[in-house]
């Protein structure tokens, strides 16, 4: 299976660096010195990392072959495509790459269907699931611990427990200032017959 795992950015310097803006949660892993990288366009691959180092919070590669920063600039906006194994893990218990993720349907706890993950959407503060529902339309729904309450490979479902509001427009409102203004239009005698 091949999952884009970065993309090239502009080149730093003059001996042939570039940023790259990553996009896997395993940098180390997939863009470490060696790594054979697949790309997109296919004609500019594959790249072999010569090199890697991270710079002003940056990591900054450089490839076999690319020794100047024209070399560098010619591969601005590639992606790069790591082979990864279908039935790979991630390290940590709970965590999931996004291809374990995709279609799988998603219920509430008692059984209901929502609708099945058509996109993962990997924002600065938190992933989001991206549900289709059975009328076609479309659910963000934030993959955080508290919401998503569980994730099952083998049944391909993950189980929410949405506030509400979240997947229907029933949400609950409350506010003291309602509460306040009903006890004073009672006790002021106020909408009484």
């Amino acid at each position: 299976m091949q999952l884009v795992v970065a993309r090239i950015g502009r080149a730093h310097g003059i001996k042939g660096e570039v940023t790259v803006e990553v996009r896997t949660d395993e940098p180390e892993l997939r863009l470490g010195p060696g790594a054979v990288l697949l790309t997109d366009p296919a004609s500019a691959g594959p790249l072999t990392i010569e090199t890697g180092r991270v710079h002003s919070g940056r990591l900054l590669l450089r490839f076999e072959g690319v020794r100047d920063r024209n070399g560098a600039e010619a591969l601005r906006n590639i992606l790069l495509i790591a082979e990864v194994d279908p039935t790979e893990m991630p390290e940590e218990e709970d965590e999931y790459y996004d291809h374990q993720l995709m279609d799988l349907d998603v219920v509430l706890a008692d059984g209901t269907e929502i609708g099945r993950i058509t996109e993962i959407s990997h924002l600065p503060s938190q992933d989001l699931f991206i549900v289709e529902r059975p009328d076609g339309t479309e659910l963000m729904i934030p993959f955080v611990e508290s919401i998503v309450i569980e994730i099952d490979l083998e049944e391909q479902r993950a189980v929410i427990d949405p506030p509400p509001g979240l997947i229907d427009d029933r949400a609950e409102i409350v506010s003291s200032r309602d509460e306040s203004d009903e006890t004073s239009d009672d006790e002021s005698g106020e909408g009484q017959a």
